[in-house]
């Protein structure tokens, strides 16, 4: 399986529902806490080009964050992306 990253912050709802995602599908996965943390906000944003988390990285590569994880994993492409079937995709091209 390919490393997964998940930065998120401490009140961030929608950081807990990619969490849970990946816990219910038995994912290991790196989390990073920005919370307090504004170098790594401002690094983040570099290479997502998003500013808000959670950022989700598969394989080095930002996908974006919880709703584009959930429709990765509804169309099936996050089982072909973890196997290393199919490469993940950066969520701006």
């Amino acid at each position: 399986m390919i490393p997964v990253q998940v930065y998120t912050t401490t009140y961030c709802g929608y950081c807990r529902s990619a969490k849970a995602l990946l816990k219910r599908k038995g994912v290991a996965f790196e989390e990073i806490d920005c919370t307090d943390d504004p170098d790594r906000r401002l690094w983040l944003m570099e290479q997502s080009g998003m500013r808000t988390v959670p950022q989700i990285f598969l394989g080095g590569v930002p996908i974006g964050g919880f709703d584009d994880l959930a429709e990765l994993d509804a169309s099936g492409e996050l089982d072909r992306i973890l196997a290393g079937e199919q490469p993940p995709t950066h969520v701006n091209g």
